[in-house]
């Protein structure tokens, strides 16, 4: 895993619709413009990092690009956070930590070949976030900023 450090704060918007109802991988949208605030030249693929929502419990978490199976034409940020919610959070504050990245993208043949490639990339993400150099970041007080905060990358 290549290392990097990105913090992204937003509000959850709804997405596509696929990752819950889908895949039964529930995933956290960013709106465009938190998108929009990340360096032009960062690739898409897989990252792993940290999450917060409401300033909450911290978890860990991979997050998507383009998704060229659902043939996407423009990309997205679509956070898995590696958690069970009981409840549904979107309008409220998601702090993310990108900490590294694991893969880039690819297509799949099948919905079901999709859905192993994301289980298998959580896990390595869980493995990769367990690292000491990746595991005190968890602990950044990035993760203690407020909804007045701008919403957007750096």
């Amino acid at each position: 895993m290549r290392s990097l450090l990105f913090f992204c704060l937003g509000q959850v918007v709804h997405g596509f619709g696929r990752g819950s109802k889908q895949l039964d991988i529930p995933t956290a949208n960013f709106p465009e413009q938190v998108l929009d605030s990340l360096p032009a030249d960062i690739s898409t693929g897989i990252y792993s990092g940290w999450a917060s929502v409401r300033s909450g419990a911290i978890h860990k978490m991979v997050s998507i690009g383009w998704n060229p199976y659902y043939k996407n034409v423009t990309k997205s940020m679509e956070i898995h956070i590696i958690h069970t919610f009981k409840e549904d959070f979107h309008g409220e504050i998601l702090n993310v930590a990108i900490v590294g990245y694991l893969i880039s993208e690819k297509n799949f043949d099948s919905l079901e070949s999709l859905i192993s490639a994301i289980q298998g990339d959580s896990e390595e993400a869980k493995k990769k976030l367990d690292l000491p150099e990746h595991l005190k970041l968890k602990d950044d007080n990035f993760f203690q900023v407020s909804k007045s905060k701008i919403m957007n990358c750096h």
